[in-house]
């Protein structure tokens, strides 16, 4: 099984404010036409087989375990 993180910036028309915008994109299929959703990146890692116990079922575990997938790339400085 595969999880993929993508990344997106949105033009806020109708100045909702992030949190809303969050709540339109967790809780909405096909975000409605005050939002202008993008994918800026995305990537996939392989999880293994999924399993009730997989440590992206459960909120406690489901950060930690997507930044371990999905290491930081460290800055350089210019």
């Amino acid at each position: 099984m595969q999880v993929h993180r993508i990344v997106i910036a949105i033009v806020d028309h109708d100045r909702l404010g992030v949190d809303e915008i969050c709540d339109v994109l967790v809780n909405t299929r096909y975000p409605n036409d005050c939002i202008n959703p993008q994918v800026l990146s995305a990537e996939s890692a392989d999880v293994g087989e999924w399993s009730d116990d997989h440590p992206l079922n459960h909120s406690n575990t489901c950060e930690a375990e997507i930044d371990r997938l999905f290491p930081k790339e460290p800055h350089h400085g210019s």
